[in-house]
């Protein structure tokens, strides 16, 4: 890992550990992530050194995160698919429940309740046929593809033409995604719940705030490491030929 040259998705792609690290200074790791450290902090008026430094106190790597860029995409498809789809379909209801129970005991004393309500809702909604999208179109084109490279056999065509397309509106998707959810990080002050917080608006606010990790590791290992494996395993079809 070159700090200094290399692209905040490759930083974090081989340590994840370093996200906690760009997430601390507001960097965008996963919808950003093609861009270099000194890129990200003259657009924040950050100095670079102080990032640079923090990544290098990392400690060794003794039990670092897995090298999900060193897995083949259908398997990688699989994980996020099992891991963090199912994270989306499990939390979602709960979320949406205290959410809603919020806004009823505390919207007339906290009105930005209601926007955090409508922006949630959004987004499960929207998650939720982004999902399926990845689940039934990409997902098995991606392991269609590896299918073939391991068989020998043609490549089928997709009726999306290349896998560009279906991965460039999974892309612009995340970015409205990690918009949506830096709204409500701005409207919720980073998720610090107020002093008149009951204890299910605590946790509703800790599990958001959960949400947008897994929201942030989820993307990332697509955006900066699984569709670019597609995308150069479906060239190797085209050289090919």
């Amino acid at each position: 890992m070159n700090a200094k040259t290399d692209f905040i998705g490759n930083i974090v792609a081989e340590d994840f550990r370093t996200a906690a690290i760009f997430k601390r200074h507001g960097i965008d790791f996963c919808c950003k992530g093609g861009r270099t450290i000194e890129e990200a902090c003259h657009n924040k008026k950050l100095d670079p050194e102080r990032i640079y430094e923090e990544l290098d106190a990392l400690p060794g790597n003794e039990e670092a995160s897995i090298d999900f860029s060193s897995w083949p995409p259908d398997l990688l498809a699989d994980y996020i698919e099992k891991t963090h789809h199912r994270y989306v379909e499990e939390k979602t209801p709960v979320l949406q429940t205290f959410l809603d129970k919020l806004c009823k005991v505390h919207g007339e004393r906290h009105p930005e309740l209601f926007e955090i309500n409508t922006l949630f809702n959004e987004s499960a909604q929207d998650l939720a046929a982004h999902m399926k999208k990845e689940e039934f179109i990409l997902f098995p084109f991606i392991r269609n593809m590896m299918n073939a490279k391991l068989s020998g056999t043609a490549l089928p065509h997709p009726p999306f033409g290349t896998v560009e397309n279906p991965v460039n509106m999974m892309q612009h998707e995340h970015t409205v995604e990690g918009e949506r959810f830096r709204k409500i990080a701005e409207i919720t002050d980073e998720y610090l719940p107020p002093d008149d917080a009951c204890n299910t608006y605590k946790v509703a606010f800790a599990m958001l705030q959960d949400f947008e990790n897994d929201l942030h590791k989820h993307i990332h290992l697509e955006n900066n490491i699984l569709f670019p494996q597609a995308i150069q395993l479906e060239k190797e079809f085209t050289v090919e030929s």
